[in-house]
């Protein structure tokens, strides 16, 4: 059995240089075989061993490639899953996997019917304070939760021209990091009960949000993720309340800023961080104690993607998942419009239920 998946990278901007490319890399388990991209120089002085191909008509193409990773502007996400599909070839797809809940369902269905992987690129379950607390809670330390607040806030104050501040390409943070946040509170708690949002363009030409406050509500918590571009000093990036202490995670996951500084996988002082704080205490006492924060470890995704495609595990990162965070980010969109908290069902097959 071959040990090694070859992947084709469609796109080499900004996620397929930074996030993908690496990631697949150093997996240990995959490698980049063909890139369809323009920028040929570049994909070629990055990647020598790849293939270089001009458009994804060519990648499609590929007999050796049965999977193919779509790392393309947001808006162009469905149409190109849906043609890898349709041709046969396993997909993973960049967050927002599409625009709309209707379209990630058709997607995940279309995968199922012909027996493929739609795989959501929902890296940031391996951010290392992600996998801490998921471990911690896991652990039952805090008790029962009662509280969850999650933030990813960035001081940008000045809106560059790019596709991701258009609201016609799908840009805004409800669609850029919406998907994290929201991803990261199904995977540790389930869908919610219902969904409130506050959505704001509070920077000067701003076109899309660049403000999100959300609140998830289950039967016995609630789930706060919040997102800025206009925060200088930052909040704690996870805040758990339980009925046995409180947990409090300060720093950002260190990965994406080393990657965009060129450190690679495996290089030393790749993916660490600082320690967050955990506390137990009842109603005599507490007890502080430093809580340490594993290293991140993005290349564990397309390890998985290597263990579903050629060992059959299942993958860690449901198609559903995907589907439920489109729809909370559409119930995100109508609850800020009409300024009321609305019921959450699930969306199947292009359809609630």
């Amino acid at each position: 059995m071959c040990t090694t998946l070859k992947l084709g990278l469609m796109g080499y901007g900004f996620a397929g240089a930074t996030f993908h490319a690496p990631a697949i890399t150093h997996s240990g388990r995959t490698s980049v075989a063909v890139i369809a991209s323009s920028q040929v120089d570049k994909a070629r002085a990055d990647y020598p061993q790849a293939r270089i191909v001009a458009d994804f008509d060519a990648l499609l193409a590929c007999d050796d490639i049965g999977c193919i990773v779509i790392a393309t502007p947001n808006i162009t996400h469905f149409s190109l899953a849906q043609r890898a599909l349709s041709a046969g070839k396993h997909v993973v797809v960049d967050k927002p996997v599409t625009l709309t809940a209707h379209e990630a369902a058709t997607l995940a269905q279309l995968a199922t019917s012909r027996g493929l992987l739609f795989a959501p690129f929902h890296n940031r379950r391996w951010d290392g304070d992600f996998m801490t607390l998921r471990a911690l809670l896991a652990s039952g330390q805090l008790g029962r939760i009662t509280h969850y607040e999650s933030h990813f806030d960035r001081f940008r104050p000045n809106v560059p021209q790019r596709w991701r501040e258009q609201a016609e390409h799908g840009g805004g943070l409800l669609l850029d990091l919406g998907p994290h946040l929201i991803d990261q509170a199904l995977a540790l708690f389930g869908p919610p009960q219902s969904v409130y949002a506050t959505l704001r363009m509070q920077r000067d030409q701003a076109e899309v949000p660049d403000y999100v406050h959300l609140q998830l509500s289950y039967p016995d918590k609630e789930v706060l993720l919040h997102a800025s571009a206009l925060t200088a000093i930052v909040a704690p990036r996870f805040t758990v309340h339980g009925v046995q202490g409180s947990y409090v995670s300060h720093a950002l996951d260190s990965q994406e800023d080393q990657l965009k500084a060129g450190l690679r996988p495996g290089q030393p002082g790749y993916g660490t961080n600082p320690s967050g704080l955990l506390r137990q205490a009842d109603a005599q006492q507490s007890n502080d104690c430093v809580w340490p924060t594993l290293d991140g470890d993005y290349p564990g995704f397309y390890r998985a993607v290597a263990d579903t495609l050629l060992d059959g595990l299942p993958f860690p990162v449901p198609a559903q998942d995907a589907v439920d965070v489109m729809h909370i980010i559409e119930l995100a969109l109508r609850s800020d419009a009409e300024g009321r908290r609305l019921p959450f069902s699930h969306f199947v097959g292009g359809r609630k239920v």
